[in-house]
């Protein structure tokens, strides 16, 4: 039986943030224990003090300009409980990577970028430890192989841009497990993961607290990752702590409004079961039935045999010497009204895809069809005119907007670049596309800092909006938002295009997510779509084995359907790399029932990858 002395308790505390119009509260009177081998999730959306009470436990919080004002830090290290918050700073250095051990929720910041993966993995080893180079060096490798990194030899001497982001991640998760640490504190750990790679390090870090016996206080706003992982869950809203109780109480028995509504806002797989056409989220509160969005007949946008390749340069002149096939020959068709979601891994090419159709990057060769205007064809200012039809909402909306200009310019800029609208009736336009995505329009003359994520991806939308476009390419564009707000967002989405018949590229690797807004699914792997058709058969009569597996690893938003690592049998993806004379074979498809396409034959994919 574990000690079940708490190694972590906090009790009643309070962080505050200096800001010019006076002291914010981040955190007030907050209390939860953890103890040894258990896993508490705390849950709560952007804003809610979720991430600063991890950060106060490291005493990070302090180099993030916020300050304890209040309460007690008390960490167990084996000799009895002493208080985190009283300790100096200095001290805190022997705690950091060795007893604490911290996972953060974007692997490229917290890593070196100038530093190998082994100088990274060795140095808190050497430091706490007080290992040889070579002792530290072997524990390293070891620890790549716990996190299953392919190659891990190879792996050691790379750099961080050399990996994928799968792989960055679980390097950050061995490095913080190196000193086998009491407590692991996970911030976001799979947010920007792909669904089987979150399923993999999900049962990975399940796997190495059951064998290691530590603690793990895990941070997130999925509440499918909560059902997943928890044993316990603590539930924020502004700084507070609302709701607190065993995982399958939380799911079966929800008191707190807050949590009622976070758990109502989550789309679920097979939700959409039986429904041919999709609908907007029925949320907490809304009086009115979603009603189910058609579209039209008419095609607008057809895609033909389209192939986007990059080229990779080594030598001492800079040749090109290999490819990555990026998207090899991949044809579909979106009519009015509708939405056509492309899902896969990382590095499938789907995002790729979405940029060939807007011409952001320049297809090898195929042909795009936008309301019978031949885009490949189009001169440099024909493609700028044509680009009034096609707009794009990017993943990160901080990157896409100009953090000097004030957000009513920033929905403004469109309009005024085409000429369509001064003075006036142009601010007029702006204020109904504020009204529209649901801001207020006191917003316009905020900056984009002044908002938080889902009010940043509001504006990216109204102002992909400002041209009134015919498609949308919407890539991952609601993969960092929290669960309601998300849920907001794919409703707004969806209520513009049933009012305004606008065709959506809607690209994605949240599997509910597309469940619920796609007309038509086409999944794709290494370049190619292997799997295509309505939205209902992909969903209930899968029939390429890489769809099945992607399905298969989603999580479940139920405690009780829990997946183990057993159930997931992922292999590496292949390289996309081939040398410049490989000549790839064509697509060519079998149609299983009317509309719905499978690749045929054993290509190159998936059922050599996974034997």
């Amino acid at each position: 039986m574990l000690d079940q002395t708490p190694v972590a308790d906090i009790r009643n505390l309070r962080v505050e943030f200096q800001t010019k119009d006076g002291p914010v509260v981040g955190v007030k009177d907050v209390s939860f224990t953890i103890n040894p081998g258990e896993t508490v999730c705390i849950v709560g959306e952007s804003g809610s003090g979720k991430s600063v009470s991890s950060l106060s436990l490291m005493r990070l919080v302090e180099f993030g300009g916020g300050e304890i004002t209040k309460g007690e830090l008390l960490f167990d290290r084996g000799q009895g409980a002493e208080d985190v918050a009283a300790r100096s700073l200095m001290d805190m250095r022997s705690l950091r990577g060795n007893e604490i051990g911290m996972i953060f929720q974007e692997p490229m910041t917290s890593l070196n970028p100038v530093f190998t993966v082994e100088r990274q993995l060795t140095e808190g080893l050497i430091i706490h430890k007080g290992m040889s180079k070579a002792q530290a060096s072997a524990r390293a490798l070891e620890l790549l192989k716990q996190v299953r990194i392919p190659e891990p030899e190879r792996r050691l001497k790379q750099y961080p841009h050399e990996l994928s982001g799968g792989m960055r991640q679980r390097v950050v998760i061995a490095m913080a497990l190196a000193c086998e640490p009491r407590l692991l504190i996970a911030d976001e750990p799979t947010t920007a993961l792909d669904v089987t790679i979150q399923a993999e390090i999900l049962a990975l870090m399940d796997r190495l607290k059951r064998e290691t016996g530590t603690a793990v206080m895990f941070i997130t706003h999925d509440m499918s990752v909560v059902a997943q992982m928890a044993d316990r869950v603590v539930v924020m809203f502004r700084g507070e702590k609302v709701e607190e109780g065993p995982v399958a109480e939380i799911f079966a028995n929800p008191q707190h409004p807050y949590t009622q509504a976070l758990l109502a806002a989550v789309p679920r797989l097979g939700e959409m079961t039986g429904k041919d056409l999709p609908e907007p989220m029925k949320l907490m509160g809304a009086e009115v039935e979603p009603t189910p969005i058609p579209g039209q007949d008419k095609v607008l946008l057809e895609v033909k045999n389209l192939v986007t390749r990059f080229p990779v340069k080594g030598g001492f002149f800079r040749r090109t010497v290999a490819n990555v096939h990026a998207v090899e020959d991949v044809s579909f068709s979106i009519k009015k009204g509708q939405t056509l979601s492309l899902v896969g891994e990382s590095g499938c090419g789907k995002s790729s895809c979405g940029r060939s159709l807007l011409r952001l990057v320049e297809p090898l060769a195929g042909s795009v069809m936008l309301d019978g205007v031949d885009v490949m064809a189009l001169s440099e200012t024909e493609l700028r005119d044509a680009r009034r039809d096609m707009q794009m909402i990017f993943q990160d909306p901080f990157a896409s907007l100009n953090p000097q200009m004030q957000l009513a310019d920033q929905v403004a800029e469109p309009i005024e670049n085409y000429g369509l609208l001064s003075g006036k009736e142009k601010m007029d336009r702006v204020a109904g596309l504020f009204d529209r995505v649901e801001l207020p329009r006191s917003f316009m003359r905020r900056f984009p800092h002044e908002l938080s994520g889902g009010q940043r991806q509001r504006i990216a939308i109204a102002r992909a909006l400002a041209l009134n476009p015919k498609l949308i390419v919407a890539d991952e564009a609601v993969s960092a938002l929290d669960v309601s707000v998300q849920a907001q967002v794919l409703n707004l989405l969806m209520e513009l295009q049933a009012e305004l018949g606008i065709s959506l590229l809607f690209i994605s690797h949240d599997m509910a997510v597309v469940e619920r807004v796609s007309h038509t699914v086409g999944v794709m792997y290494l370049g190619r779509i292997v799997e295509m058709g309505p939205r209902r058969a992909i969903f209930e009569d899968p029939q390429h084995e890489y769809t099945r597996s992607l399905l298969k690893a989603v999580p479940v938003a139920d405690p009780t359907q829990r997946k183990s690592e057993k159930d997931l049998n992922f292999r590496p993806i292949p390289s996309p790399i081939h040398p410049l004379e490989y000549t790839p074979a064509p697509s060519s498809y079998d149609e299983v029932s009317p509309g719905h396409f499978v690749l045929e034959g054993e290509w190159a994919g998936y059922k050599r990858a996974t034997e």
